[in-house]
Parts: C-alpha cells; sequence; structure tokens
C-alpha cells in the first residue's frame, strides 16, 4: 500500500485507506486485456447478408 494512490497521485495508498478507516483484506491483479473475449467478425458474409436484405 506504498504506492501512488491512482485517483490522487500526491497521496499513498495507504494514506487514502487510512484517511477513511479501511484496510486491505486481498489483492488482485489484472493485466490489460485480460477476460476480453476477441470478436471473430466475418465482414465479407456481413456485406453479403445485407445486400440480400437480412
Amino acid at each position: 500500500v506504498d504506492q501512488e494512490f491512482f485517483l490522487d497521485t500526491n497521496m499513498k495508498c495507504g494514506a487514502y485507506l487510512k484517511q477513511f478507516g479501511a484496510e486491505v483484506v486481498k489483492f488482485v491483479k489484472f493485466k490489460v486485456g485480460e477476460g476480453i473475449e476477441k470478436r471473430q467478425d466475418d465482414f465479407a458474409a456481413e456485406v453479403a447478408a445485407m445486400a440480400q436484405g437480412k
């Protein structure tokens, strides 16, 4: 908790928690894009369907 607080970089996370009487009970690490399923589109089929009025 000795890192900068993301909403106020002049404050450490520990100080922010102390200010509100909160405590950390668990940490979770996320990677950018983790859990996002990449959609596979078939552009040619989509255009063909539009051309047929579907």
